[in-house]
């Protein structure tokens, strides 16, 4: 069985008791590290990851899914990790972010709004001559590469 996908079907199961978490990522690395991102509406905390660490690490070991020694380790997602799902960027709304899209571009603004195929930004926009402008502008889901949130120290 795929490793990826049994711990990713236990995560689901414990975070079913917990609505206001949603799985962002599972991932086992060659050097027997499995982490598992989990995030929320408003944040994960550590008893959240404590739990659900505890319930696959005892399913794991239970079904001796894995054979060799691995290292568990269940965190919400970093200030540097991408945004992966809508869910995280509804959260995000009010944040500055950093966007590069399919073309190459890299754009910043403010999130203003997410809908189901694309999310709506207030970027400044400055040329050559003139004075700066907010304009707003929406982004295709489909064009985004990634997306990071800013962090202002202001």
């Amino acid at each position: 069985m795929n490793i990826e996908k049994r711990v990713t079907e236990l995560v689901e199961e414990k975070i079913a008791e917990m609505p206001h978490l949603f799985l962002v990522d599972v991932k086992m690395q060659p050097n027997g590290k499995l982490i598992i991102l989990v995030d929320g509406d408003n944040g994960a905390g550590i008893a959240d990851c404590a739990a659900i660490s505890r319930h696959v690490g005892f399913h794991l070991e239970e079904e001796n899914v894995i054979e060799n020694a691995y290292n568990l380790e269940v965190s919400s997602p970093g200030i540097d990790t991408p945004l992966k799902l809508k869910r995280q960027y509804a959260k995000n709304i009010g944040r500055n972010l950093s966007i590069k899209t399919d073309d190459g571009a890299k754009r910043e603004g403010t999130l203003l709004a997410v809908n189901d195929d694309a999310i709506q930004v207030a970027e400044m926009i400055k040329e050559k001559g003139k004075k700066a402008e907010i304009v707003e502008n929406t982004i295709p889901f489909d064009k985004i590469t990634e997306t990071k949130v800013l962090i202002s120290f202001k």
